[in-house]
């Protein structure tokens, strides 16, 4: 009697711990109890639910804002989930409109095959593969044909459509909005009528197209109506706009040990919590005891900010590599010594040092070249340069721009 009673009280202990890690960070949950119900089931039945999240391949790299998402469902497969994780090769012909001014171009098939590539070798990293159904809606949307699609398009009309708020402005400031994007939405829900999704998960620009497939699921009577979660969008490295490689403040999946571990030093103490809470795979108990510990002087922000860079570079390179790019990153900035693996490139001199910092790869123009000089952030050899007109004549040079870039220019 005592052990069944004590049995459910760790049950239930369990039950608040996973609800508590699944709000953490959240925007917005639409229908928790269904999420509340799942969750019992599986601790008292071990039956299994499904938590969908679609991502479009629309770019061949992910960047940090893009494993917010990731995280979350990571967290799910702790308690129990499924993850169909849906590459929306279909709908990325499309493009989602969410949150554009204008039609957006069509990919290729070739460019979308070869970025859901990547994006599937990127994933593994945060998730569990065997918790893990990569899907692609290609191969439920495209054998509906003609019919099928226009039976999707007779359960939701155009005033509902138009009362999405992209879609509200574009219409109202009198900019063009094909059909095929009214169309999104409504295969992004029927990719959760097709799956039978328990949750699905998405960015706050998301909920137009999450809710849809509640609708949806209720239109096609499956039996199901999905729980919506909803995550903020992560501030990139300036703290203010979205992260973002149009913006230039991201954190690229794919960036090198010792770039990423440099770029996550380089946000502010402030925003550092927030990357903790939404990045993080640290308990929300041990994150509340390292900001308690900043907040009494016991630990200082920079080494809590190095052991979320070690994490971060850890989880996509392997501790050798995080802790090599530790090493580096102390070596160039806090002894204020040149890296050991920079490139080297040579020219014919003499050359103009804007073109030298661009053909180095380290500038991406000219003109921002000369306004890096003017800032004071060009160095040659760790000399501070002044003159923008500055030609380089025959001889090795170590050029710098900022903190972190570097390249070795042989003139000759």
């Amino acid at each position: 009697m005592m052990r069944t009673e004590y049995s459910k009280e760790i049950r239930e202990r369990m039950l608040e711990e996973a609800l508590k890690e699944i709000q953490r960070g959240t925007a917005e949950i639409i229908d928790e109890e269904r999420i509340v119900k799942l969750l019992k089931r599986f601790a008292e039945t071990g039956e299994h639910y499904t938590v969908k999240a679609g991502f479009d391949p629309t770019a061949p790299d992910l960047h940090l804002g893009h494993t917010v998402l990731l995280q979350k469902l990571a967290t799910f497969q702790k308690y129990g989930a499924r993850i169909q994780f849906l590459i929306g090769d279909f709908t990325a012909q499309i493009g989602d409109p969410t949150g554009k001014s204008e039609t957006r171009k069509k990919l290729s098939p070739e460019a979308i095959l070869e970025n859901a590539k990547s994006y599937k070798e990127q994933v593994f990293k945060i998730l569990d593969r065997e918790k893990t159904d990569v899907v692609f809606n290609a191969d439920w949307i495209e054998p509906i044909g003609a019919a099928g699609l226009l039976e999707l398009t007779t359960t939701f009309n155009v005033a509902r459509m138009l009362e999405r708020d992209d879609f509200e402005k574009r219409y109202k400031g009198g900019q063009s909005i094909s059909i095929s994007e009214f169309i999104y939405p409504l295969l992004q829900g029927y990719d959760s009528v097709h799956l039978k999704s328990d949750i699905e998960i998405g960015g706050t620009d998301q909920k137009f197209n999450l809710l849809m497939g509640r609708h949806l699921q209720r239109a096609y009577e499956t039996g199901k109506e999905q729980a919506v979660l909803m995550m903020p969008i992560l501030e990139g490295l300036d703290g203010v706009q979205k992260m973002s490689k149009s913006l230039g403040n991201y954190i690229g999946v794919a960036d090198a040990p010792n770039d990423m571990f440099g770029k996550v030093l380089s946000i502010s103490d402030e925003l550092m919590w927030r990357y903790y809470e939404l990045l993080s795979a640290k308990s929300l108990s041990e994150i509340d005891e390292l900001m308690k510990g900043v907040e009494a002087g016991s630990l200082h922000p920079k080494r809590v900010k190095e052991g979320l860079a070690s994490e971060i570079t850890t989880r996509f390179h392997g501790e050798e590599a995080a802790v090599s790019a530790k090493v580096e990153f102390e070596k160039v900035h806090a002894k204020s010594e040149v890296p050991t693996d920079i490139n080297m490139y040579e020219f014919n001199g003499p050359i103009w040092i804007a073109k030298a910092l661009v053909e180095c790869m380290i500038s991406p123009s000219t003109s921002q070249a000369r306004r890096d000089i003017k800032q004071g952030a060009v160095k040659i050899d760790q000399q501070k340069v002044a003159d923008e007109q500055l030609q380089l004549d025959s001889g090795e040079y170590i050029l710098q721009v900022g903190k972190r870039k570097f390249a070795r220019a042989k003139v000759k």
